[in-house]
């Protein structure tokens, strides 16, 4: 239940990562609690939006789930322009997936907003089996650049949850709530008159 100086926070949230890695997946988890076996790529970017309440602050994301085909990359500075947090997802049965997430990682680091909260994320621990990158060597990379690590899955909806309220709790730390209502700076009573000539 939330507080009596709970804070109200919009924040626009980006999901960036290879074709496959399973944003789409992750997302709908998260808002609807679906799971389809086989998703749609996502054209361009889809858009979702999600209330988390937490004690310190109610978190109203506008979540961005970005194309992972290379031809709408250079549409995505468009997306995680002013972010409050982005998730960048790889597929842990593909080593291409988690060499693409590392150049994600420095693309934010260089032009993404530098108080952004960011979280690499390992997906489909489902196929465990099939792994083809080591939790360990996830973990270190996100150490070593300054993200939080979670592994997740779609499937099973393991740690998703908890991947969006980890990012709420960032959020509301990073943040300052937005106030309600205008100030408006009175000037004296002076009446001020732009022309032109």
């Amino acid at each position: 239940m939330a507080r009596a100086g709970n804070k109200n926070i919009q924040a626009k949230l980006v999901l960036l990562g290879d074709m496959g890695a399973g944003k789409t997946s992750l997302v709908l988890r998260f808002v609807k609690g679906q799971f389809h076996e086989y998703q749609e790529s996502t054209i361009g970017a889809a858009f979702f939006t999600q209330v988390l309440s937490l004690n310190e602050a109610t978190v109203k994301f506008d979540i961005w789930d970005t194309a992972g085909q290379e031809r709408y990359h250079s549409l995505a500075p468009m997306y995680y322009r002013g972010a409050a947090a982005a998730v960048v997802v790889y597929d842990i049965t593909s080593m291409d997936s988690f060499q693409r997430a590392k150049k994600w990682v420095l693309e934010l680091h260089r032009q993404g907003n530098p108080k952004i909260v960011m979280f690499l994320v390992a997906n489909k621990a489902d196929l465990a089996g099939k792994r083809q990158v080591d939790n360990e060597e996830g973990e270190q990379y996100a150490r070593e650049n300054g993200l939080s690590f979670l592994e997740t899955s779609a499937k099973t909806a393991q740690n998703v949850n908890e991947l969006f309220y980890e990012i709420a709790k960032g959020v509301a730390k990073a943040m300052p709530a937005r106030q309600a209502g205008m100030a408006l700076n009175k000037q004296g009573g002076r009446r001020r008159r732009i022309c032109c000539y």
